[in-house]
Parts: C-alpha cells; structure tokens; sequence
C-alpha cells in the first residue's frame, strides 16, 4: 500500500486524477435516471465548491447530506472535500428526532436534502441554530435553494484545497446496536487506504467493471463499494435510488450487467428464496460479490454460489475502518468464516484481561488499520476505549483456525455462557437457518427458572411454511447440527426480526423483549 503524507486533497485522487488520465467522457455515475462522465462530475464539483464559498461556509466546517443514491449524492460529498469542507453524510431511514440530534451533534451549516427525504426533516429545521441554508435535490425545493439551480449559477473554475492527508475529509455516523449515532472523523487519505487494501489486492477491481451496490452511499459500506473503489481505478457505478428489493436487484443486474455486486447477508437470502423471483438470473456480467454487514452464514453462501455460479467474498467492516479489514478471497473461500486479514490489516485477538487468545479460543478482535477514523466527535470517553494508539477495538467476538482463518461468534454484548460454555448467538441462528422451513433466526439468552441462561431463537419462516409442531423439530436440528448444550430452550415464530438500516439484527430489542 502506498503511504500518503503531507499535502492530498482526496478529490484530486479520486476524481482529477482519472480526468488526467483521459477518462473525462467516461461514464461514472448512472442513477438511472441521469448519467455523470469523470468530466462532468469535476466541473460539477468545482461548481458545489464555489456555492459552498458564497454561502460563506468556511474550511473545517460541516455539510449534512440526506440524500438519496443518485448522481447528486457525488457531486456534494467530493464538491465539499475538494474545497476543504467536511461533508457528513446521514443514514436516510432516521427518524426526525434522531435528525435533530445528528444535525445538532455535527452542528452543519447547509443541509444538502433529497427532494422526497425534505418532509422528514422540515418540521425540526427551525430548532437548528447552526443550521443556515437548505439546498433540495430534485424538482420541488419547497421554498429552498434547489441544487440545480445553484450550481448552474456557479463557475466550473475552483482551485481545490490544499488540505493535509491527515486532515479530517468527512464524517460518518455510527449506527451501533444501541443509543444514539456517534460521529466518525475520518482523514483524507482513509479513502486511498482502502482502495489500495481491499478493493485492489482483495477485490481485484478494474477500469473495465461496472459496479452495483445494494448498500447505499452513506454506509461506509456503500462508500466504498459504489464511490472510492470504482473511482480508484475508474471503473462505472450503477446508482438504485430505491429500496434494495429482490425484484429492483435482479431487475439492476440484468439491465445493467454490473461485474461487480455488493449486497448483504439478509438480501442474499432474501433473493434466493423469493418466489417471484425463481426464474430470475444475476446477470452475465457478474464476476463476483461482496458481502458484509453481518456474517454470511455458510448455507446462504453455498445456495448462492450454485444457483448463479458466482462466489460471494463475506467479510466484515466497520464504519470506524470504513471498509472491509478481515475477508474470504477469490479462490480461497470458506463459507461460514470471514477470512483472513485484508492486506494492509493487522489483527489479534484478546481476552478480558487484554492477552492473546489461542487458536480455537474465543477473542475480542482488534485491528491494526491504516483506514481507522481520528476518533468519534464529542465522545472522548468511548473514543478512548475503542481507539487505541493503532489499534482499535471492533467488539466482535472470533476465533481463529490454524490455517489463519478467523469465524464471527457474536457482538461482545451479545455472547453468553450455557453451562460454563461460551455460546455464538450467530453460531446456533446458522444452524437454525439450515433447516428447510427457516428463513431467518435471530437467537438471545433467557433466564430458565433456576435463573441460569439458555438460548432462546426467534425465527421467520419461509413462505408456505407452518408453524404446527415446529419448535421441537428445531431444536432437535440444532442439538444434531452444533451440540446438545447450545440447542434453543424456547423458540418464537415471529414474522420479522428487529434490524437496522444496515441489516444487522438488533438482538437488544429481543433481549428487551425476552425479559
């Protein structure tokens, strides 16, 4: 990985840099709707940069983007990077409340909104001191600025910023299982950090791919997967605007014909067992997939490879790292693990009292990673207990084999003991998922009358399948899949888990629930 120091602007490396190369009437952004050449998207940045300037926002200073996955959406977050200003861009599934919060926490100075995203966020506008200016993307700016019309008022002439590589580009909000975001800095160079990490040594990308990704831009997930990978090597991205369905997706990649797909655990298995989609195929294109967000269990990993014929590369992130630190590879895949270190990453694994674990040995994970954010905003104390020097705590229990293979067990709050015994919640849900009647399962400890904790899953059925006599049949399937000890005690048929927008379960709401 080549190391990035002094004056760096990451604009100039994403963008300017494939404009030099002769990539300007090259197709980088299609949303469907609008396309956006590596050309035009530099001038309409240029433009974003001056309008920032005469809205008097100064360096250093926030932007908030809600925004929708459309060419837009690039034009504002590497318009303020390229002029020196902090683009922040928030989850679009918030709530006005958690808006209020996250605007307030970040204090923004302009709110960059998508035109159907605005009704969300127009009655909490006016309890924002720090808030000055609205600009609406799309048609309907509802008595605010409209981009369009701003930028088509701005000159395409801006000399970019001349920012340090160590300087704070963009923030993220970590989602997290519980309580409110927390604001993720990350620097001008973390974008090259892992371009240069995953998505080349890794994934392999190439000027020749065409991309979709099911998560969205503000995950930084979607991030990399949909802007900093494809810009890197000047490949073309396909923007879906809409919710990541098994109809929109599979309707994308035979459109589209992406070489690359990025989705997530809950929509692979969302797409191989919808029925309206039975006969529907994954494109021609399609070299590989991606997933994170939570661990690919093996059995969905497997199905998916023989049905479309194409491997999917699981591995974990965080919005802390940005991208992906611990991956499965193309020709050295195990379903059912998340791999080995990303090259570039380092990890280890430790226990309560902070020693090395074993092979075989339940760890917390650690990472040492050159994409690892500056700290979290206004949370000195939790900033200190995850960033520590270079290493930074994830919160994920794994152990790891002797071939160097490390398997997700659980998030460190959500792990318990049977009997002395640790137990993977995500272990047992595997086993539980397995079974030709479950689509998916989500397992928490509950209290049994002696007040010792056992397991106890909640699972969504497959259509057309019934509940009857189906609890005892599952923890029989998972008594012979993974070991008497760990077999759910009680088992709730529900028609939905509780997740984030990301996809993960929120087992503390089912914990709640439980108790």
């Amino acid at each position: 990985m080549s190391e990035v120091s002094g004056s760096y602007n990451a604009a100039t490396w994403l963008l300017d840099r494939n404009v030099e190369a002769g990539r300007g009437n090259k197709l980088a952004f299609d949303d469907t709707v609008s396309q956006l050449t590596y050309g035009e998207l530099q001038s309409q940045t240029r433009r974003l940069a001056n309008l920032l300037r005469r809205l008097s926002v100064r360096r250093e200073e926030r932007v908030a983007m809600i925004m929708l996955d459309t060419v837009d959406f690039p034009i504002v977050f590497l318009g303020a990077i390229r002029a020196g200003i902090v683009p922040v861009p928030l989850n679009t599934l918030l709530t006005p409340e958690q808006y209020a919060y996250v605007l307030a926490d970040c204090r923004a100075r302009v709110l960059f909104v998508s035109e159907a995203l605005y009704p969300t966020v127009k009655d909490i506008l006016g309890r924002l001191p720090d808030l000055e200016h609205v600009v609406v993307s799309g048609n309907n700016a509802n008595g605010h600025k409209k981009l369009a019309e701003e930028l088509g008022r701005e000159s395409d002439t801006f000399t970019t910023a001349s920012t340090h590589a160590d300087e704070p580009a963009f923030w993220l909000y970590s989602s997290g299982s519980t309580g409110m975001p927390k604001g993720v800095r990350h620097l001008h160079s973390n974008l090259q950090a892992t371009a240069d990490t995953y998505a080349r040594q890794v994934l392999g990308i190439r000027e020749s791919d065409v991309v979709l990704s099911a998560a969205k831009l503000f995950f930084a997930y979607g991030l990399g997967n949909a802007l900093t990978f494809p810009m890197s090597v000047g490949a073309t991205t396909i923007l879906n605007t809409e919710r990541p369905t098994p109809a929109t997706m599979f309707a994308l990649l035979n459109k589209y014909n992406p070489s690359i797909f990025y989705g997530v655990p809950t929509l692979f298995a969302a797409m191989l067992n919808d029925e309206a989609s039975r006969g529907e195929r994954a494109g021609k294109a399609l070299r590989i997939c991606t997933s994170a967000g939570e661990a690919l269990p093996e059995s969905v990993g497997n199905a998916w490879k023989a049905r479309f014929g194409v491997d999917i590369l699981d591995g974990v992130g965080s919005t802390e790292l940005l991208h992906i630190f611990l991956s499965n590879a193309p020709g050295d895949i195990k379903y059912g693990s998340s791999g080995k270190p990303v090259p570039g990453y380092k990890v280890r694994l430790v226990n309560e009292a902070g020693q090395e674990v074993a092979d075989g040995e339940v760890g917390e994970l650690l990472v040492d990673a050159p994409s690892a954010g500056e700290g979290y905003w206004n949370q000195r104390g939790k900033s200190r207990r995850t960033f520590e020097g270079s290493w930074t705590r994830t919160g994920d229990k794994y152990t790891r084999d002797a071939e160097g293979r490390y398997t997700f067990c659980g998030r460190s709050d959500d792990m318990f003991k049977v009997s002395g015994i640790w137990v993977s919640p995500f272990e047992v849900e595997s086993a539980l998922i397995t079974h030709p009647a479950v689509l998916e399962a989500a397992v928490v400890p509950e209290a049994d009358p002696e007040g010792l904790l056992k397991p106890k899953a909640f699972v969504v059925l497959r259509p057309g399948a019934k509940a009857g006599d189906l609890q005892e049949a599952l923890k029989e399937h998972v008594k012979h899949k993974i070991g008497v000890w760990k077999y759910p005690r009680w088992v709730d048929v529900v028609d939905s888990l509780p997740k984030t927008a990301t996809g993960k379960i929120q087992r503390f709401k089912l914990r709640e629930g439980a108790h």
